[in-house]
């Protein structure tokens, strides 16, 4: 069965419970929506801090981009 939410007249939703305990969603945690060209709405979660993903892509002897080229 698939999950459904209502939208109150405030426009705010209750994201399911099955869907919030498979995300391990929790209180504060920011979630993004995009709205894709066939009307699809895409939601990620945004609950890692860019603190956590420091060194997350280091590898011994790889050569640097610098920070100009990575945002074209």
């Amino acid at each position: 069965m698939p999950n459904i939410a209502t939208l109150t007249s405030k426009g705010q939703t209750t994201i399911p419970k099955e869907i919030r305990d498979s995300l391990s969603l929790k209180t504060g945690d920011l979630l993004t929506f995009t709205l894709m060209p066939d009307s699809t709405v895409v939601m990620r979660v945004k609950n890692t801090s860019t603190v956590e993903l420091a060194g997350m892509f280091y590898k011994k002897g790889r050569k640097t981009i610098p920070i100009e080229l990575l945002s074209r």
